[in-house]
């Protein structure tokens, strides 16, 4: 009996499937999957050989586009190529996924014939110079190539000089040619090159689509003979009260294809995305990104159900089924009798079993692409402390999050927005929500796994596990309940000021965070991006160092780490800067500002006016003449001045001093720090122990002095 049940359910599901064959056409002109429209009614949808779907349109009808910014002319005196109205730039291509592609113009130093172009300035406007897929190169030797964006980040590369190399195409071995990634959240920016470029050629500096770059050029030197190339805007909507209301029912809910477990049918219904005007330049106002859901493709933002993506576009995919066809044609109708009705629940059954398979197999895809393979690999290598790392359902965190709700968004970022979850259990965590990665970016996500993996210190923020199974990887935290360490510092919170007590404890815990990562973890590890928003302040106000992933661990013995420059203006090594050689000495420099903040509450980079307009000064460089003037008090902040005695002050500052040696071999070592400043503890605690003088602060200038002229202002 149970076998002759067994061969009926088999002969249902092969019914299904014959019944499916037959009755769906794989004739391009199907409707089930006829093109998804693109463009609103009455609107065109091409101008030349370039899509355009909404909320790009192009006019004179208003109810074409979304607003100004997205307004398109194409007319026969571009040769039918669509051009930004408002912007004025060639478009080559737009993706509905948030991107555009545009021609950028090359950026050329000392070349006959060819004039020096800056990048546009889209400031004020919905489009930012994507991080994912671009990439900042310069063609020169022995000179620094810099991007200085409107936020004031520094991002930069230098490679070495031969010029007798034929034969060498390629930057990433940094011989004639290097390349470096953008800082986020870029709308404007300038490209420079430090000082006169020699040699006898040209030189030469460019964003470009790094895809563009790979697929489409044998050499960099090509670029020479161009003026412009490919570069990505990613582009997200406004958000308004008109446009609140009209998205109102697709934002921050996901559909239910996380939810393998309760069997949920594919939602085809668009879901969007509120992103905070605090994160980009757009309009001051909030920002809108929609999707379909995988599986399903359209035009999210015309708000119709997106429509079932065509497997069987890829015959390779479906020869099985095809080749049923024709048997399905002629034997299926011997089955449509009686058991009309069995086979309908069979083929309901069949439904359900055939969509949980597909989500399966899109659960393992995302695995995959989010570096699953890449982190089984670390974890069999022995790297990663295994019982640290646990790998969530997606279901759970969706769920813990209510659907990553726009109302828990603790940040967003360059690399992702973190939102506040809860477990069944009452557990309160951080779920930071990566932005989609490339392969370069994957390489850093997954780096963060592992050197979280290996720590653990009070003053680390803990990593309790991770999950790949989406569409973008996410990582799970410890909830740290009272924001960053730069809050405090540079907003003046009432509610809770920042004592001087405080200020010392804060700068002892962060020194000693870095101590340990130093020199007491498995393996050294250097943070390189040490700053006060990426130090996070507990229940208790004590501090956790954060955000790791741009760190890396190195071999013993090994006494530096060779890279292309990452960091922020402001706190980037001098040192490192110019030789993109990263040692702990250099973390020490960063912290050394963190010093000069708290004892000043001024911000890490400041606007001064000048001859040429406005120039961004870093706090280093304020700090270190006021010391050298003997003008210390007259830049402190007014709480510090208060509370601390002088003694203690001005030992602190000649601690900070040292830190931001411009000679890195002359910086004291993080355990050296953490020694001094539990030193000052003590000599509060100890009100009786005050030395009766400290000679350090002329030592500590004039060892600056020594070194000052070797960095210029510029590189400053």
């Amino acid at each position: 009996m149970a076998r002759m049940q067994l061969q009926v359910q088999h002969t249902i599901f092969i019914l299904l499937l014959l019944w499916h064959i037959t009755t769906t056409s794989t004739s391009p002109t199907s409707s089930k999957f006829a093109a998804p429209a693109i463009a609103k009614p009455n609107c065109r949808t091409h101008c030349g050989n370039v899509s355009i779907p909404y909320p790009f349109g192009i006019g004179p009808n208003k109810d074409c586009y979304y607003d100004e910014w997205f307004q398109l002319e194409c007319n026969k005196s571009t040769g039918d190529k669509p051009f930004l109205r408002l912007a004025q730039l060639e478009v080559l291509s737009i993706s509905i996924k948030g991107m555009l592609q545009f021609k950028y113009p090359v950026t050329f130093f000392s070349c006959k014939g060819k004039e020096t172009r800056q990048a546009p300035n889209l400031t004020g406007s919905p489009f930012l110079y994507s991080v994912t897929h671009n990439i900042f190169t310069a063609v020169t030797c022995g000179h620094l190539a810099t991007v200085r964006s409107e936020k004031h980040v520094f991002h930069g590369c230098e490679s070495t000089c031969d010029w007798s190399t034929n034969n060498t195409n390629r930057c990433d071995i940094e011989i004639n040619c290097c390349q470096t990634n953008i800082p986020p959240n870029l709308s404007v920016f300038t490209t420079e090159i430090q000082g006169r470029y020699q040699n006898g050629g040209c030189g030469y500096a460019f964003l470009v689509d790094q895809d563009w770059f790979v697929n489409n050029l044998s050499s960099y030197r090509a670029i020479q003979g161009m003026d412009s190339v490919p570069v990505v805007l990613d582009w997200k909507i406004s958000l308004d009260n008109t446009s609140l209301r009209s998205f109102k029912g697709f934002i921050g809910t996901e559909p239910d294809y996380y939810d393998f477990e309760r069997n949920y049918i594919i939602d085809s219904t668009p879901y969007c995305e509120i992103y905070n005007a605090t994160t980009s330049s757009t309009y001051n106002k909030s920002s809108l990104h929609c999707s379909c859901p995988a599986g399903f493709e359209g035009n999210p933002y015309l708000l119709h159900p997106c429509q079932d993506i065509d497997e069987c576009k890829d015959l390779n995919q479906c020869t099985d089924l095809l080749a049923l066809r024709e048997f399905g044609g002629s034997s299926i109708c011997l089955f449509m009798g009686p058991g009309l009705l069995l086979l309908l629940v069979g083929a309901w059954h069949a439904y359900k079993v055939i969509k949980k398979r597909k989500n399966i197999k899109l659960k393992e895809r995302f695995f995959k692409r989010n570096g699953g393979l890449l982190l089984q690999q670390q974890l069999s290598s022995g790297e990663i402390n295994v019982e640290k790392i646990k790998l969530f359902k997606s279901e759970e965190l969706e769920k813990s999050t209510d659907k990553y709700n726009i109302d828990r968004i603790l940040g967003q970022g360059g690399q992702g927005t973190v939102y506040k979850g809860m477990f069944a259990d009452g557990r309160i965590i951080a779920v930071k929500k990566s932005k989609i990665l490339n392969e370069g970016q994957l390489s850093e996500f997954i780096n963060e796994v592992v050197i979280l993996s290996q720590i653990n210190h009070r003053n680390v923020v803990q990593l309790l596990g991770c999950c790949l199974e989406t569409e973008v990887p996410l990582l799970v935290y410890e909830f740290i309940p009272n924001g960053t360490l730069s809050h405090y510092i540079h907003e003046h919170n009432e509610d809770f000021p920042l004592t001087w007590k405080m200020r010392l404890r804060i700068a002892t815990e962060i020194a000693g965070a870095l101590s340990y990562l130093h020199g007491a973890a498995s393996f050294p590890i250097y943070h390189r991006d040490i700053k006060s928003t990426n130090i996070l302040l507990d229940e208790k106000y004590r501090a956790k160092v954060a955000d790791f992933g741009t760190s890396r661990s190195i071999m013993i013995g090994q006494t530096h780490l060779t890279t292309v420059v990452h960091g922020t203006f402001g706190y980037l090594d001098p040192e490192y800067f110019q030789s993109s050689q990263f040692t702990e000495k250099s973390d020490v420099y960063s912290f050394g500002v963190v010093l000069v903040e708290l004892l000043t509450g001024l911000q890490p980079v400041s606007a001064v006016t000048g001859s040429q307009g406005n120039e961004y000064k870093s706090l280093a460089t304020y700090f270190i003449p006021s010391m050298q003037e003997d003008r210390l008090f007259g830049i402190l902040d007014a709480g510090v001045v208060m509370e601390g005695s002088q003694t203690d002050i001005i030992t602190f500052a000649n601690l900070a001093m040292r830190c931001l040696n411009l000679n890195g071999r002359n910086r004291p070592t993080m355990r050296e720090v953490v020694t001094e400043l539990e030193a000052i503890q003590m000599l509060i605690e100890n009100t009786g122990t005050v030395p009766e003088s400290y000679n350090g602060v002329e030592s500590a200038v004039s060892d600056i002095n020594e070194h000052w002229d070797a960095v210029s202002s510029s590189t400053e």
